[in-house]
């Protein structure tokens, strides 16, 4: 805090001015509109409980189960998923409301009525209802402050949207200030338990319930006497004893105190990097921030155990977490973890083992310790490869690499065919170009690994198979396609059709977004094409081509299109580092500007397609710092163009990174030098280097 000196007549004063919180400078509703597909409601960084609002409507916009456009809501939910393609969780619904009855009990309200900040959200109901939430790791806390004498609170066993449904509820009244309950269902993930224990600051007086079935509900009445009604429900994958046991997280406590627990908890987080920007800019950079402690979620009770998707019930080293979106996150999310979460790191490693333990393979989309198999590639290899590659400890390294190799050599999903042919042939599984693309760089990753651990045939092997990128490259269009077995390109081909269904060539784009995915051997692909020059050329069209799409089944993830650079998903993030890497400063400069002025935006439209747990924000976080993990597991940060005039990042190993820019007044836009503590950097910045602090400069 500073101490502000001023005068008044014949009298010195001084008086006390805070610098303003970083939560303030969050806005939790940017995304909920749009296609962000976020939650606004009260968590804690990767907390087990996302106590939020669920409007009770269905569709690609309701994945969260909140979206802007509602003015509804159904419940208040403790499971939610933040910014995911898929819907499902909300679960363990609680509805507050003033008539008798378990029917329909949804309420309308308006978002003038509305507010939030991390930790905590509140809304008033149009019948009047006063509803604040807050949350710790494993305990959703509601205060409900009801217009009159009497309340009503619903928990319905049977609330589900989209892809998920109930398979069996059971609710029990233990005595009249405790209600214990489960709720089994399947969907994106199949057979999903939660147990909860919840418990009332008074007595119910009275109930209606449906105990058992699907579509389980009590309501439970209470005598407010115009005083707050507060609810504490704590959540375990274990069972409700074990839940019953998790209350203590929030037992003698008020809501003022957990509610502020939560708001230092997330203060913390957000200071982990200090930046100085325009008022506009720090709030999205805060909220990108925000939106990077959202997932993986803690999924273990607090000793550890947890219950797998063979519902089985077993130990974790430290908390297991789930939810991992790798697909998404290994991009930029999980790079970012190895400075903003080392005390986080080695459980989330280890909750990927432990995934390979109970499943025989390493996860691709794990959701409730359950295998979704959404999307390609096997990329919790490169989350693991760029810890071990950084010395992260805590996890067990050979361990991690037996199974790498296990999910490289497996017998689904394409692999084999990719092994037999070196390209994965289009006539045998669809998808082809994209997991052709993928699994050769998951196999430079392995290589790696391999190296550093004096594996020297492996290292051979996996070196080779990650040059299976070459054989889809087609010198005649410049584009990454499809092969038949017998080697022959698949005609006719149209580089803007997309085709949303496993009959793509292209995972949820097109040729022009998932041709230049070879982070691993940016200057091999440059040789394909005729030289580093031709490669520009062709990134320059990429950007200026248009921005239409072809075909009947087009993908609604090709979003926030600069041309066909589709930045609202993931296959493009690192594309405008290549220019940089290439030797084009001021091209990846002026994208980079382009992309953030037109993509990320303030309020509930402000993101231009899915979160995916953290992967669009984590794009922003580092861009915002100058610079980019093009190849995620390489430990090279590559630069693009600054958005802060200056930052402060707290490192792992307790140093400091102070990032200083000195903005040109004219000229074109580009990175002119970069020093580290007073020498000269060029392109990128290694990781180690990062990690021994200091004073950076950028000059533009």
């Amino acid at each position: 805090m500073k101490k502000i000196l001023f005068a008044l007549p014949g009298l010195l004063c001084f008086i006390t001015a805070h610098a303003q919180k970083l939560t303030d400078k969050v806005d939790v509703f940017l995304g909920t509109g749009g296609h962000g597909h976020v939650y606004p409601g009260a968590t804690v960084p990767f907390g087990m409980v996302q106590l939020s609002p669920d409007n009770g409507k269905e569709g690609w916009d309701w994945s969260s189960g909140y979206h802007y456009s509602s003015d509804t809501i159904a419940g208040f939910s403790h499971t939610h998923l933040s910014g995911t393609g898929i819907g499902d969780w909300c679960d363990i619904s609680v509805m507050p409301f003033i008539r008798s009855g378990t029917g329909d009990v949804r309420s309308s309200f308006s978002h003038g009525a509305e507010s939030g900040r991390p930790g905590y959200y509140k809304v008033k109901l149009d019948n009047g209802i006063l509803c604040e939430m807050t949350a710790t790791n494993r305990n959703g806390f509601h205060r409900y402050t009801f217009p009159g004498n009497d309340g009503w609170l619903q928990f319905d066993m049977g609330f589900h949207i989209n892809w998920d449904q109930p398979t069996q509820g059971y609710l029990q009244l233990v005595n009249d200030s405790t209600l214990v309950g489960k709720r089994y269902s399947t969907g994106w993930a199949k057979n999903q338990r939660v147990y909860f224990a919840a418990r009332f600051s008074r007595p119910s007086t009275a109930k209606l319930t449906k105990i058992e079935g699907r579509d389980a509900k009590m309501a439970l009445h209470f005598s407010t006497e115009s005083k707050p009604l507060t609810v504490r429900v704590a959540l375990s994958s274990v069972g409700m004893a074990e839940a019953l046991d998790a209350l203590k997280e929030t037992a003698n406590t008020s809501f003022e105190q957990v509610s502020s627990k939560a708001d230092e908890a997330w203060e913390r987080e957000l200071s982990k990097i200090k930046i100085t920007s325009a008022p506009d800019f720090e709030t999205k950079f805060y909220t990108a921030l925000y939106r990077t402690c959202l997932a993986p979620v803690i999924y273990s009770d607090n000793d550890g155990k947890y219950r797998n998707q063979d519902n089985l019930v077993k130990k974790s080293i430290g908390d297991k977490y789930t939810v991992f979106s790798l697909w998404d996150t290994f991009r930029a999310l999980h790079p970012l973890f190895t400075l903003t979460q080392p005390e986080r790191l080695p459980a989330m490693l280890n909750s990927l083992l432990s995934f390979y333990d109970d499943n025989g393979l390493l996860p691709v989309w794990d959701l409730s310790t359950w295998e979704t198999n959404t999307m390609t590639g096997y990329h919790a290899i490169p989350v693991l490869a760029d810890a071990i590659l950084k010395g992260v400890k805590g996890f067990d390294v050979e361990k991690a690499y037996r199974a790498m190799l296990k999910s490289a050599n497996q017998k689904q999903r394409g692999t084999q065919e990719y092994i037999r042919y070196g390209y994965l042939p289009q006539d045998k599984h669809g998808w082809s170009v994209t997991i052709t693309l993928e699994y050769a760089f998951d196999d430079w990753c392995i290589a790696q690994v391999a190296k550093k651990l004096g594996k020297t045939s492996d290292y051979q092997t996996f070196s080779k198979r990650s040059l299976s990128y070459q054989k889809l490259f087609d010198s005649t269009t410049g584009f990454m396609r499809a092969k038949d077995s017998s080697g022959k390109f698949i005609s006719p081909f149209d580089p803007l059709l997309s085709e949303h269904g496993f009959e793509g060539q292209y995972v949820e784009g097109t040729a022009w977004q998932h041709s230049f995915f070879v982070p691993h051997d940016v200057q091999g692909l440059a040789k394909l094409y005729g030289g580093k020059e031709r490669l520009v050329a062709k990134l320059d069209t990429l950007f200026s081509t248009t921005s239409e799409l072809h075909g009947t089944n087009v993908s609604g993830d090709i979003s926030g299109l600069i041309g066909q650079y589709a930045h609202g998903n993931e296959p493009s993030h690192h594309i405008i580092y290549m220019y940089a890497a290439l030797g084009y400063p001021q091209k990846a400069a002026k994208q980079i500007t382009t992309v953030v002025d037109s993509v990320y935006k303030l309020g509930p439209d402000g993101l231009s397609g899915n979160d995916d747990c953290g992967q669009m924000s984590a794009w922003l976080v580092w861009t915002a710092l100058g610079m980019y993990p093009m190849n995620p597991a390489s430990g090279e940060y590559v630069f693009g163009y600054p958005l802060v005039d200056e930052a402060m990042i707290a490192l792992p190993n307790g140093k400091r990174l102070s990032i200083k820019v000195s903005k040109a007044s004219s000229g074109e836009k580009r990175i002119k030098k970069v020093s580290l503590n007073g020498k000269t950097l060029v392109t990128s910045i290694t990781h180690q280097q990062l990690l021994s602090g200091g004073k950076m400069i950028i000059d533009l």
